[in-house]
């Protein structure tokens, strides 16, 4: 089998990538950069924008299973480059495979599309898509999941898995900033402390991808269809923060703001930004003083039942080896 990992230089897309490699699968790479690493041990690299159509068709020719990881991420930006990327970028992979008559595609998004705004305790993949949603990231991966979804057929079979707050050694973007931002003392809890978020560990995120694609053929019970992808072990986020700082060897957050104040405070920066034209992030905004704020943890059970899925990997497990990997990477900075 020859897999298409679109993303397949990132966080996941690796993961994802080292998987199908492990059990024999050929994979392919698209993504904006170069990834020599990739190339060494076997991956087809493919460099392209996800807006170019000619450049995904080219990706997508001769492959028999798509997995569309690439995104553009972030609680912060123009609108129309997430639109351009997310969701004029996943049309294009769409057209791709029924250009090439690729029968599968694994579509990876995020619990933000439902994310109300409100504490989410136990939902499942009955809960609505979002009606207002506080950025452009959310906005555009919900348009780009239903878009997904709804180009389900006999031809072309499509399922969309949720992962939420994936992390673990590697991780290039949530534990970073984390670190980033406790180093720097910026870290403030927001609202209470026992407010639980569900959070996923990286082997566990891209065994729930193989699955899927192993168990996708078009009429399957999973076609058309999208599921949480969580630990299934929500702990209070804090704590969670805390734990991640202190794997990275810091201090945990002391200090803390009201929400009220912190949804006030990005309101007031995000406009400060647009009128000055800053394109770098601001340290708080709307979405994320909600997602801070707020409790939102998933029912499981249908990714269980449908995928097979099992997380192996628990947050304590999961902790130490991110300890581990953070003290590797600091001892090699010194050396």
């Amino acid at each position: 089998m020859i897999a298409l990992v679109t993303g397949g230089g990132g966080f996941l897309g690796g993961a994802i990538t080292r998987k199908l490699l492990a059990r024999g699968d050929r994979v392919r790479s698209f993504s904006r950069g170069d990834y020599p690493e990739l190339r060494d041990v076997g991956v087809d690299v493919r460099r392209g924008e996800l807006a170019d159509a000619e450049a995904v068709a080219s990706a997508v020719s001769g492959c028999d299973l798509v997995f569309h990881v690439a995104s553009k991420a972030g609680i912060w930006g123009r609108d129309e480059d997430y639109h351009r990327t997310n969701v004029d970028g996943t049309a294009h992979v769409v057209a791709a495979c029924r250009r090439h008559s690729v029968r599968r595609l694994v579509y990876t998004s995020t619990p933000s599309v439902v994310f109300n705004g409100r504490d989410m305790e136990g939902a499942d993949e009955s809960v609505p898509y979002a009606d207002h949603f506080l950025a452009a990231y959310p906005r555009t991966k919900a348009e780009a999941e239903r878009l997904v979804l709804t180009a389900n057929d006999f031809e072309l079979a499509t399922v969309a898995l949720r992962p939420h707050l994936i992390w673990g050694p590697g991780d290039n973007h949530l534990v970073p900033r984390i670190l980033a931002r406790g180093r720097s003392g910026a870290l403030r809890r927001i609202g209470r402390s026992n407010n639980r978020v569900d959070s996923v560990y990286i082997d566990d995120a891209a065994d729930a991808h193989l699955l899927a694609a192993d168990r996708l053929e078009p009429g399957s019970i999973i076609s058309g269809r999208a599921y949480f992808i969580t630990q299934g072990e929500p702990v209070p986020l804090w704590s969670l923060v805390d734990r991640i700082l202190a794997a990275g060897g810091l201090p945990p957050v002391r200090k803390s703001i009201s929400p009220a104040l912190a949804f006030f405070a990005g309101w007031v920066l995000e406009t400060l930004y647009r009128i000055t034209g800053n394109e770098t992030e601001p340290r708080m905004t709307r979405f994320l003083a909600r997602e801070l704020s707020t409790a939102h943890w998933f029912d499981i059970s249908a990714a269980r039942r449908d995928l097979g899925y099992r997380p192996s990997i628990g947050v304590d497990e999961g902790m130490r080896r991110l300890a581990e990997d953070l003290e590797a990477e600091s001892r090699s900075r010194l050396t």
